[in-house]
C-alpha cells in the first residue's frame, strides 16, 4: 500500500475533509483504504496541492473529525506507472546509503521541499538530483551518493 495523504481538518458539514500531505499522483484513485476499510470517493474538490475529499461512510463534520490524521492508502497496483528515474517514497525509506564502498547510513525519511526531495540520512540531507545520487538499486535496497558533491568528503 502507498500513502496518498492523510485526513486533514473537516471541510463543511457533509463529511468532506482537506487532505494533509497530499501526493497528487496517488489521489486520482477512485477509492482509498482508511482504517482497514476500502471507501469510495464521493466528492473531490480543491486543487492538486490542496485537495478536498469526501469518502463513503464518513458522514458529517463529526465523522470527518473522527478519522482526522489517518492515512489514505492506495493499492500499489492502482498507482500510476513511474518514469525511469522515479521512485515511491515507501521504497526509498530504509535503503542503505553508501559512497562507493563507504557506509553512510540508512534513509530515515524522504522530505518534500519545493525544489526537490531530500533523503534524510542521519544528520545528512541528500537532494534527489543526478549530481548527488549516483544510483538507486531497489532490489539491493542501496543508494549510492557522491559525498564530494555534497561537500562531505
Amino acid at each position: 500500500m502507498l500513502q496518498a495523504g492523510r485526513v486533514g481538518r473537516p471541510h463543511g458539514l457533509d463529511g468532506s475533509f482537506h487532505v494533509a500531505e497530499p501526493r497528487p499522483s496517488l489521489l486520482d484513485a477512485g477509492s482509498f483504504t482508511l482504517g482497514g476499510r476500502c471507501r469510495k470517493v464521493t466528492r473531490r474538490a480543491g486543487m492538486a496541492q490542496r485537495p478536498i475529499l469526501r469518502l463513503e461512510g464518513i458522514d458529517g463534520r463529526e465523522g470527518a473529525e473522527a478519522v482526522r490524521g489517518e492515512a489514505l492508502l492506495v493499492d500499489r497496483g492502482a498507482a500510476p506507472e513511474l518514469a525511469e528515474d522515479e521512485w515511491f517514497v515507501e521504497d526509498l525509506e530504509g535503503c542503505r546509503v553508501t559512497d562507493g564502498a563507504r557506509e553512510i547510513g540508512h534513509v530515515q525519511r524522504v522530505l518534500a521541499y519545493p525544489s526537490c526531495e531530500l533523503l534524510e540520512v542521519g544528520d545528512l540531507l541528500v537532494p534527489l538530483i543526478r549530481d548527488a545520487v549516483r544510483s538507486v538499486d531497489l532490489e539491493a535496497r542501496r543508494i549510492d551518493v557522491d559525498l564530494a558533491f555534497l561537500g562531505e568528503a
